[in-house]
């Protein structure tokens, strides 16, 4: 039997944390697989770890903790945990409650097809959203635009959380990233391996600043120099 690794970065989401552990549990995971589920508290200071700690003695539901001791961000998380996963497939999923486990099984198929290597779930292929921010719409597809222009791939959202590979692909890179440039360069270094991506509509259920966002203007201009770093000078 093929096993689903989920690895979920987490820094200080203590307000939905829990609720999304239950859904990821929950979800409906095609082919038998079994599933795994990794998160890397990443130095969080609003009591995320210790809800976590608290989780895992329960073993409701079932998954392991791995711990930063400081904030060194989503792309120094996402490494943790491809370093401790176990499966044959590996999943990223965000901590918040923006992205729904329920759509695994049209992330996970072009992959037990034999048809992918890798799948991103994108935000902008008619798949229901939440209606919010403009300029981050703007700045999503300026992104992807930039990193396609130097991967030659016609992606339509590179910055999404959704990203599953086969395991042998993510073992085949060397990853740099701490932050947020962590999208750029997996994109990057998934184009060089010349694997065979595809990606499918997702939802997608955006929050408000007020409601915990993270992301910000400086990390759009952060994600420019890791799209010419990864794509030009590594």
């Amino acid at each position: 039997m093929q096993k689903l690794s989920i690895v979920i970065p987490a820094y200080n989401e203590r307000a939905t944390v829990e609720a999304l552990l239950r859904r990821v549990a929950a979800a409906p995971i095609p082919g038998g697989l079994e599933r795994e589920i990794l998160i890397v508290d990443d130095g969080s200071g609003d009591g995320t770890g210790e809800l976590l700690k608290e989780l895992e003695q329960t073993g409701d539901p079932a998954f392991r903790l791995v711990e930063h001791p400081h904030n060194r961000g989503k792309g120094a998380a996402l490494r943790t945990g491809f370093e401790q996963v176990t499966g044959d497939v590996v999943l990223v999923q965000d901590a918040d409650l923006e992205y729904d486990p329920r759509d695994y099984p049209t992330l996970l198929q072009p992959i037990l097809d034999g048809e992918a290597d890798v799948v991103y779930g994108s935000r902008f292929l008619g798949g229901p959203h939440r209606v919010l921010f403009f300029w981050h719409y703007v700045g999503n597809r300026f992104l992807t635009t930039l990193s396609n222009m130097f991967t030659d791939l016609n992606l339509s959202d590179m910055e999404t959380c959704y990203k599953v590979f086969r395991a042998e692909v993510l073992r085949g890179m060397t990853l740099c990233s701490d932050r947020f440039g962590i999208e750029p360069e997996l994109t990057a270094k998934v184009a060089k391996t010349r694997a065979r991506i595809y990606e499918v509509p997702i939802s997608y259920h955006g929050r408000t600043y007020a409601e915990g966002k993270k992301i910000g203007w400086r990390d759009g201009f952060a994600a420019i120099w890791a799209i010419l770093r990864y794509n030009l000078l590594s």
